[in-house]
């Protein structure tokens, strides 16, 4: 079963796939715990960007996007105000999502190169797309009040994929979530150091099983445009991935 069309965009809001991720999703995309995100959110779906000025904006928390079934979680910092949160799917209409997107079909997990919107056909096998807070942030920053009301989200999609091998977090700030995360269910997960391809071996002492954390810069249009984060340095990421999934058939 894949869980790849999160929602669709009128108020009769019925997400595929089984009956736990339809309760999650729909409480997702309900969610109004946040007054500034909330007020931010709808003030952009309002006003729109120009080149968007004929779109229907989402306007509303974003749900993951992805194979229920994935052994590789994705987790980002947050929607785009005018890429997620104008189109309602996770890393989609923006430029970040056309780097990200371009490198997993280049790795296998994406269907397609580019995602404009919900309807595109886009279907990912093997990997979940989340975020550490599921609404557009003014600046892109989320507070750490925000990113703690978003916090009982991922933590249950990430009861629902309980196959996850690789996390690969994109920017410190989705590390240290990733860390949060990992930590409340028992791996031994101690501050680490962020940067471009690193990767940590997790193992927890309740259960001996182990996660293999990955870390890469953020597909952001600040980092690709400057340099900072070229499509061969996020290919050599995958790549890496690819090996640890491999490698966890084994142990």
């Amino acid at each position: 079963m894949l869980y790849n069309e999160p929602a669709i965009v009128n108020d009769d809001f019925q997400p595929a796939g089984d009956a736990a991720w339809q309760r999650l999703n729909a409480e997702i995309v309900a969610c109004r715990a946040c007054p500034r995100l909330v007020a931010w959110r709808e003030q952009v779906a309002r006003e729109k960007r120009r080149a968007y000025r004929d779109w229907e904006y989402w306007g509303r928390p974003v749900p993951g996007f992805g194979d229920p079934a994935a052994r590789l979680l994705i987790v980002g910092l947050a929607p785009g105000a005018h890429g997620s949160n104008r189109t309602g799917r996770m890393f989609t209409g923006d430029s970040s999502g056309d780097t990200l997107y371009a490198a997993m079909h280049r790795a296998g997990f994406a269907s397609q190169p580019v995602a404009r919107n919900r309807e595109d056909g886009l279907t990912l096998t093997d990997a979940y797309i989340t975020a550490v807070a599921r609404c557009a942030p003014p600046d892109n920053r989320p507070t750490p009040d925000e990113m703690a009301a978003c916090r009982p989200f991922l933590v249950r999609e990430w009861t629902l994929i309980p196959q996850v091998r690789v996390v690969l977090a994109l920017g410190q700030v989705a590390l240290e979530g990733c860390l949060r995360l990992l930590r409340d269910f028992g791996y031994a997960a101690p501050r680490l150091k962020f940067g471009h391809g690193l990767h940590y071996s997790l193992d927890s002492a309740s259960t001996g099983d182990f996660k293999h954390l990955v870390t890469a810069y953020h597909p952001s249009r600040q980092n690709t445009q400057t340099g900072r984060l070229t499509p061969a340095m996020l290919d050599e990421v995958f790549v890496l991935v690819r090996s640890l999934l491999e490698e966890s058939e084994t142990r």
